[in-house]
């Protein structure tokens, strides 16, 4: 099975967000799993197995805070894709990629493809971590840790053949870092992906049953300007 582009779709409209809708994605690859490639069993991915449980069964994702950094950081990737079609490649935006393959699904955001093999993350940071990108990443050819998982599951989603990921802090110059597929990475990925969506689905029907027990009431969703999310 070939992977799934989502091309007409664009990135954090509602169309997008129903796309995603319940899925794991290469963005919160590193909820299910560590740094050190083995299995997360703490809060914030049982927080996520909760998220996507609640997904699937309303078919909502509920709003999030849009903070500050998060508005400069969106603007600052539109900057870094246009320095790096400039000076690079040119670059296709592509809203969303699909692949299930391994008999589930995993969904991936790329900032853009490029030619027929390659695609690009770009990622806005701080002025501390851009130098220290420089002299250890750039240097070393090495992925921020931060990114590794994502940057691999885009890969493994896409089945491309190498990304660059685009370092970006305005008035510093611009770190480009190219990664391929890393085999241990991907398998420990797939396996923890995997056994992710089997207790998610074992979760799905410890819910239903307790639904079901408990005989409890239905209710109805409001309108989103009146929703409040604790």
């Amino acid at each position: 099975m070939a992977p799934r582009i989502h091309a007409d779709l664009i990135q954090g409209t509602d169309e997008w967000l129903a796309a995603r809708c319940g899925l794991l994605t290469a963005s919160e690859m590193h909820l299910i799993l560590t740094p050190t490639l083995k299995a997360a069993r703490n809060d914030k991915e049982r927080s996520h197995l909760y998220e996507l449980a609640a997904q699937r069964l309303t078919q909502f994702v509920e709003p999030r805070y849009i903070s500050d950094d998060m508005l400069r950081g969106r603007d600052d990737e539109l900057e870094a894709l246009s320095v790096y079609a400039r000076y690079y490649a040119p670059v296709e935006a592509v809203g969303f990629v699909t692949n299930d393959k391994w008999g589930f699904t995993i969904g991936y955001s790329p900032d853009a493809f490029v030619g027929s093999d390659g695609l690009v993350e770009a990622k806005s940071r701080r002025q501390k971590f851009q130098v220290e990108t420089f002299a250890v990443n750039v240097m070393e050819r090495t992925i921020p840790a931060d990114f590794a998982l994502q940057v691999q599951t885009g890969l493994l989603v896409s089945e491309r053949e190498w990304c660059d990921l685009i370092s970006y802090s305005a008035g510093l110059p611009m770190a480009v870092i190219r990664a391929y597929p890393d085999e241990a990475i991907q398998s420990a990925i797939v396996s923890a992906a995997g056994a992710f969506e089997e207790r998610l689905a074992d979760t799905l029907t410890k819910y239903h049953e307790a639904v079901k027990a408990s005989g409890a009431v239905p209710t109805q969703r409001r309108a989103p300007e009146q929703e409040m999310v604790l």
